[in-house]
């Protein structure tokens, strides 16, 4: 199914919407009225396409504001999301209702400047990795209409993927922000467990749920995230983030599978290998991991008593509306009267075995990497076998939410038959922001394409300041890379970012009776240049305590770097440089260890 037109905004990312409004080469009322126009209504991606004076209401709303993040850029909710105004009918049109108030993560958006085109398809109630089990038809993948798209969370992901918006919300439970992401060539963002306010959500399972993000690249999901990220009193599953993120070093430790399931796809299969092959270009370090404790526990989330979680979020509306309810959904939510609440519990005590198991495995690597779906089937397929093709789907992604884990889908190329092919990188909690960052060094490595479109994507935006929640330290001396005092960075989880140089009005200095050695940076007027640095990304919380370990008359200021950026660094009391030895012309502390090791 294709849209009514072709509009000029196709396969934009928000930044190319933000420099069209900033450079007004584009109106924000004349290109979203444009862009709604092109959605059409018999497409089965949406369930409901917002009214033109629905957008003017929007648009009437819209803060004047082209610095806000998302300045009257476009996107499309799945329709278990809230939105004021909107009926909201998780692909059950007999539960349809229509809120006075826009879920919290809507409100976010909105409050950035975002506008919501439409409501999109999904597998009823969230129930399904599949995108065919809604009344509102099965959302076809964008790559061949014969296959499916992915779900629950397919519309979603197909509009993103076709290039009509630059980004869309879905949610996540079991992988409903993955596979479909996946399965058409986009960045599926699955938050840690309670980043996301769940706020105005139709439950899946309550305490497992995420909102989760699709986007064209990594960038722009991130943007995303940055705006939805925050503590919710009104969700009771919400949460503060403990600490910053723990960034991934240059060798990274990846777990993979040690005995990867296929299901017959063999396309998959040597797709697969074909990543595998450019993530150790990339530097990575693949390590087999027995994936039993994923496995069992993945099992429990649809084979055990977690399905009486979804039962708990439909009860209501089953007991006068269930004929009316997808047959296959409906079969799957009404085994939860095979468990009890004794079955529940023993499950509960199960899972945390099985999870604190997993979090073990996971110590060992950075993160893990897995195929995001081990095959991509046909519609047909799907019909003639609806629980077993759907159980298969969630071979890598279903034990993630259980065991409290965060998640990113990457593209990762076409398969030889043409179609997507997608990894996951998983990490524990609250290592959203280093699954980004790596994730971004794979776009350098292997980039893809806009979604289901033949346009380059830019490449990943440059760490140009540290990430929130970090200091970015320059080093000069003994905590250079393999230098003594190096480990005071790294024990306190410090991310090596760049070598490069001061600006050129710095002296440096070897200071005399220091152990180890020790170097003196100063800032001149007449006879400096430019002095080789290091840049860190040091944690806020133990920031700290990394400057108590540094002696007099060493210190931390703020240094000037050769292309102007202003960071942290260490500097010295001009008192100590007299009678030191000035080692300014050598150019850098390493340059001064090499020539004494040679004297």
């Amino acid at each position: 199914m294709t849209t009514a037109g072709s509009p000029s905004t196709l396969g934009w990312t928000i930044s190319d919407w933000l420099d069209a409004y900033r450079e007004q080469r584009i109106e924000p009322r004349k290109a979203l009225h444009a862009l709604r126009d092109a959605l059409a209504s018999d497409d089965p991606a949406w369930i409901h396409i917002v009214s033109p004076a629905q957008l003017d209401a929007q648009l009437d709303a819209l803060v004047e504001d082209p610095l806000l993040p998302l300045y009257a850029v476009p996107t499309v909710v799945k329709d278990n999301i809230d939105v004021a105004g909107l009926p909201t009918t998780a692909a059950c049109p007999e539960f349809s209702y229509t809120p006075k108030r826009d879920a919290t993560s809507v409100a976010r958006l909105r409050a950035a400047g975002a506008i919501v085109l439409a409501k999109t398809n999904l597998d009823q109630f969230a129930t399904g990795l599949v995108g065919t089990r809604s009344p509102y038809g099965a959302v076809p993948n964008t790559f061949s209409p014969d296959h499916v798209s992915g779900g629950s969370s397919s519309g979603s992901a197909v509009a993103v993927a076709r290039g009509l918006v630059p980004f869309s919300l879905g949610t996540d439970t079991a992988g409903s922000g993955r596979v479909p992401a996946g399965f058409n060539n986009i960045v599926g963002l699955k938050p840690t467990k309670g980043r996301f306010s769940t706020s105005g959500v139709v439950p899946a399972c309550r305490s497992l749920d995420c909102v989760s993000i699709f986007a064209l690249d990594l960038d722009d999901a991130d943007s995303v995230a940055v705006v939805l990220e925050a503590f919710d009193p009104a969700d009771g599953y919400s949460r503060h983030k403990p600490q910053p993120a723990t960034f991934v070093g240059d060798r990274p430790r990846l777990g993979i599978p040690a005995e990867p399931q296929w299901f017959g796809d063999s396309q998959a299969e040597q797709a697969w290998h074909s990543a595998l092959d450019q993530w150790q270009a990339l530097g990575a370090e693949l390590v087999p991991i027995d994936f039993t404790p994923m496995q069992t526990l993945a099992e429990l989330l649809y084979g055990g008593p977690w399905v009486a979680e979804r039962h708990a979020a439909v009860a209501d509306f089953m007991r006068e509306h269930a004929d009316a309810m997808n047959p296959v959904v409906r079969g799957i939510i009404e085994q939860a009267k095979n468990f009890s609440a004794t079955d529940a519990y023993r499950a509960e005590y199960r899972r945390a075995e099985l999870a604190r198991d997993i979090q073990t495995l996971m110590a060992s690597v950075d993160s893990l990497l897995v195929p995001t779906a081990p095959r991509l089937p046909t519609l047909a397929q799907v019909e003639a076998e609806p629980v077993l093709v759907n159980s298969q789907l969630g071979t890598y992604t279903n034990f993630v939410n259980l065991a409290d884990c965060s998640a990113l889908a990457l593209p990762a190329g076409l398969r030889s038959d043409g179609l997507p092919f997608g990894v996951t990188l998983i990490g524990p909690a609250w290592q959203d922001d280093a699954l980004v960052e790596l994730g971004q060094r794979w776009q350098r490595q292997a980039p893809w394409t806009r979604g289901a479109l033949k346009a380059a994507l830019p490449a990943p935006r440059q760490n140009d300041s540290a990430p929130a929640g970090y200091v970015r330290l320059a080093v000069v001396g003994a905590h250079l890379s393999g230098m003594p005092l190096n480990s005071q960075l790294t024990e306190r989880h410090a991310r090596f970012v760049e070598a490069t140089f001061t600006a050129s009005n710095y002296q440096l200095f070897a200071l005399p009776n220091t152990t180890p050695p020790k170097p003196g940076l100063m800032r001149t007027e007449s006879r400096g240049q430019p002095i080789a640095v290091e840049l860190w990304d040091v944690p806020e919380p133990l920031f700290g305590s990394f400057v108590a370990l540094i002696p007099a008359p060493l210190g931390i200021g703020t240094l000037t770097l050769q292309d102007g950026r202003q960071v942290k660094g260490f500097i010295c009391e001009q008192v100590a440089t007299e009678g030191a030895n000035d080692i300014t012309h050598l150019g850098g502390w390493r340059a001064f260890i090499a020539q004494t090791a040679t004297a």
